[in-house]
């Protein structure tokens, strides 16, 4: 704890003391259930209490029925909330932590297919994302959404949380009253900088009354829209903050950056820097004596101890570090920070699940969102300890091979490379990719501690595995890319795949053409390493654009805006017929036009795997127990070859 000074120190937000400076900051979740707390988000936010946070933030919950941007919110506002509240409250007291609600109206940041009412709004616009045009509020829509506020706070109250977080940040309907980008009202809540600060103001001060003096409150500001054609800059959000500070109705100031304009920004990837929003934090903690909280890419005990230390901020959010390591906290304070599960900001199971519509999870940790069946405690030693043997040291093969160890299997685990990682690390080549390879950086670390037995450089085949006499096998031979997906005469080197690159095994020459049927990184990183190296690279691909895959995974402006850059070129709407040498001949699949792309050196495909499961046939029927996961099962994300070995591990 000493080398923590300030990350395991008290902090006094209003009445409320939290316990350290760790503050699981509000998310969507996607686990309500008829619009109330279930059962899912209990175990969920509970286990990261258990795991040492001080602070949890719900996810945003709605205080009107015309706010419904997704199906599984939580409406605060109904009195049969309150149940749920108390339960998840007393779940997280039990622990010793505190939890604040987050109460939000998305305002015209929102979808009136789910309410079937009118979006708000301050003017008629329309959200970049949903494209609805929003109702103008009236004076008595603004008053009724005011008295919803107070009404939902006081459900708070009584549903046993210790604080109120409004959001003002990238999605909320009253920092669209703020930003002069979505405000344009002429009445006496738009205009000037008082006008279009009266409406926060008046949520502020009515919900302040509604829970009295002493209930911790606080706001989500939005420290800068960053919008190149206005709305509210730093500077703006300083004025802001001083306004609010200076109204005596808050205790604290959590901070977002960034609108549905760029969000990017708010769920920033592995391609944005870490904590880069410590400098915006700095800026209003300048202005303000009221604690901030900072968040956005900070996933080590290290960087939040040095952001305290410096004076930036006064609280870390920690979101995807904590979704992913739920004792990150413990760990910390123990004094192992080598065990820490960190967040790699590949947004796949997140993020990418979420805006969707699907239940968020986690690529790198498959209890999230099962915390009742796999979180902390759940895991534990065999009756009947057997030996297994895993081929294959890719992640789904560390994994099952972990899990087991675990639980005191006796495991032997066969690589035919002379290191393990398989495609994690062939991934991690790619350009600006190199965080994805912590997903095997943390199994190896984790798997060196355990009883167990790694043979590296053996290609172990279905004689080695039956003289073993092994009680088990678990097969994760991976895939292997498709090497002629396409018609036609051809071959290496003229024709590669993104996986020959990445390896080193071939070489592409100076114009390349690069055929993407992946519209993931694959594609994307490979085209970026190469247009580093000089290669002038044009992609092609049958979808409406390059880069489909990475929309929900707050990739792709960034991606596509590296790729235009470097001078990559990008031809949509084209399927590859066939290949002759290194001329391919497409198919726009709109017009039914024919047409010849050639003058390349080099064309390099992302055409997908093929599973490699001879070794699972040939052994199947021949052992105790057999099971596959991963690649070999059929190719897929490093998601699922998690979530598979897992599984296995535990099934053994």
């Amino acid at each position: 704890m000493s080398e923590f000074k300030y990350l395991f120190s008290p902090l006094k937000i209003g009445s409320v003391v939290i316990p350290n400076r760790l503050h699981f900051a509000p998310h969507m979740t996607n686990y309500a259930e008829n619009n109330l707390i279930s059962d899912r988000h209990i175990y969920y936010y509970q286990e990261r209490t258990k795991g040492g946070c001080g602070l949890i933030t719900t996810e945003e919950m709605g205080i009107h029925p015309t706010d419904h941007p997704y199906d599984k919110l939580v409406d605060a506002y109904e009195p049969e909330t309150i149940p749920g509240f108390q339960k998840l409250t007393r779940a997280i007291h039990e622990y010793d932590g505190k939890i604040f609600a987050q109460l939000n109206h998305n305002g015209m940041q929102g979808d009136s297919k789910i309410s079937r009412l009118p979006v708000w709004g301050p003017s008629p616009g329309k959200d970049p994302i949903f494209r609805e045009t929003c109702k103008e509020m009236e004076i008595e829509d603004i008053k009724e959404c005011i008295e919803y506020f107070a009404k939902s706070a006081l459900n708070a109250v009584e549903g046993g949380f210790d604080g109120i977080e409004i959001q003002l940040g990238h999605s909320s309907l009253v920092r669209q009253f703020l930003s002069p980008l979505t405000n344009h009202r002429e009445d006496e809540y738009g205009g000037s900088f008082e006008n279009r600060m009266r409406f926060a103001l008046e949520v502020n001060a009515a919900v302040r009354k509604a829970v009295g003096p002493d209930f911790a409150l606080g706001v989500r500001l939005n420290a800068d829209e960053m919008h190149p054609k206005g709305g509210l800059t730093h500077e703006d959000a300083k004025k802001i903050a001083i306004c609010f500070d200076q109204s005596g109705d808050l205790d604290f100031m959590d901070l977002s950056v960034g609108t549905f304009y760029n969000l990017y920004l708010v769920e920033g990837s592995m391609h944005t820097p870490l904590a880069y929003t410590a400098p915006l934090a700095a800026g209003i903690r300048s202005v303000i004596n009221l604690p901030v909280f900072c968040t956005n890419r900070i996933n080590d005990p290290h960087l939040a101890e040095k952001i305290l230390e410096d004076g930036q901020a006064d609280m870390i959010g920690m979101v995807r570090a904590l979704i992913c390591d739920p004792e990150l906290p413990n760990k910390a304070m123990e004094g192992r920070t080598e065990d820490i599960r960190n967040c790699i900001a590949c947004n796949q199971g997140c993020i990418g699940r979420m805006g969707l519509g699907h239940k968020l999870g986690c690529l790198h940790n498959p209890a999230v969102g099962e915390e009742k069946e796999l979180g902390m405690g759940t895991l534990v030693p065999s009756d009947n300890p057997k030996k297994v043997i895993v081929v294959g040291g890719g992640p789904a093969g560390l994994e099952a091979a972990r899990v087991a160890a675990l639980r005191k299997h006796k495991v032997v685990l066969f690589e035919k490379a002379e290191d393990v990682g398989g495609q994690n690390i062939i991934a991690g080549k790619a350009a600006g990719r190199q965080e994805i390879t912590g997903v095997t950086r943390w199994l190896v670390s984790q798997l060196n501690k355990l009883d167990f037995d790694m043979r590296l450089g053996v290609e172990a085949d279905e004689d080695m595995i039956l003289k073993e006499e092994p009680d088990v096998v678990v097969i994760a031979t991976g895939s292997v890319p498709k090497t002629n997906p396409f018609p036609g005469e051809y071959s290496a080197p003229q024709v590669i795949t993104t996986v020959d690159i990445l390896t080193g095994k071939h070489e592409a020459g100076d114009r390349v053409l690069l055929i993407d049927l992946d519209g993931h990184h694959q594609a994307t990183g490979t085209a970026e390493l190469l247009a580093d190296q000089g290669k002038k690279v044009h992609m092609l691909t049958s979808s409406l654009f390059i880069g489909a895959a990475l929309g929900p995974l707050q990739d792709l402006f960034l991606t596509r805006q590296r790729l235009a850059r470097k001078g990559v070129t990008f031809t949509p709407d084209i399927a590859v017929l066939e290949i002759q040498g290194t001329l391919a001949k497409g198919l726009n699949v709109y017009s039914n036009e024919i047409f010849d792309f050639d003058g390349y050196d080099t064309i390099v495909l992302a055409a997908g795997n093929t599973a490699d499961d001879s070794l699972y046939h040939a052994l199947k029927g021949r052992v105790k127990e057999i099971y596959r996961v991963g690649d070999c099962v059929a190719p897929r994300k490093t998601d699922m070859a998690i979530i598979e070995g897992h599984r296995i591990g535990r099934k053994i």
